[in-house]
């Protein structure tokens, strides 16, 4: 999966992992290509935003998870303030869900974080030429994962609702009744069963269905 060198120009990198060991080790590794550079290395979304933006980098390469602002949170505010800048999401999984998320909020690349640094390099080549690039065995993990058992509405108030949120703010937040809304939790409850609202949020989201 090489992609062909752009002759003297020098890609500009962004790269925010809130892991240090694997923030350095991909630093030293992404600085061995002649055609990268890595501008800034940084431990939370909110700094590789500001990083972005104070080095015109080409491209962002985030962590899914993060402090603060995480990978997805990044690719919005891009979007919004650096429309030109291509964000690479990095993350260990491929829930079918994390996956759609990724690519529907504009992210270029989508690559599992155990991926040889020359396959990272070679998918920063490949997104600052305007591709996109899926892990083919992120995008099978995704393919395979069992479906959710959760109807969208269950879904959503699951979501809404947390792990201990009051019933009250939520069903103001969905124009719900509260009545209605317990319902739904019980309903995901039951579906996932979980033997709590908490265990159930944890569920669902473990399985990226929420």
């Amino acid at each position: 999966m090489t992609i062909g060198r752009q002759e003297g120009r020098v890609i500009r990198v962004v790269l925010a992992e809130d892991e240090e060991l694997i923030r350095v080790a991909l630093t030293a590794l992404l600085e061995r290509e002649p055609d990268i550079t890595v501008v800034a290395s940084v431990a939370d979304g909110r700094a590789a935003v500001d990083a972005a933006l104070r080095h015109r980098a080409d491209v962002v390469v985030a962590d899914l998870q993060m402090p603060g602002l995480d990978g997805l949170g990044v690719v919005a505010e891009l979007a919004r303030t650096m429309s030109d800048c291509a964000v690479v999401i990095l993350t260990a999984h491929g829930r079918p869900l994390t996956l759609r998320n990724a690519l529907a909020s504009g992210a270029r690349g989508f690559l599992a974080k155990g991926a040889p640094g020359t396959a990272l390099a070679d998918v920063i080549r490949r997104v600052h030429e305007g591709l996109r690039y899926v892990d083919p065995v992120l995008a099978a993990d995704a393919l395979t994962a069992p479906q959710s058992p959760l109807t969208t509405r269950e879904a959503d108030v699951l979501r809404a609702a947390g792990a201990d949120r009051p019933v009250g703010d939520v069903a103001r937040e969905l124009y719900l009744t509260a009545g209605t809304v317990r319902n739904y939790l019980s309903s995901a409850t039951r579906k996932l069963e979980a033997e709590s609202r908490s265990e159930a949020f944890r569920l669902a989201t473990e399985q990226g269905w929420i």
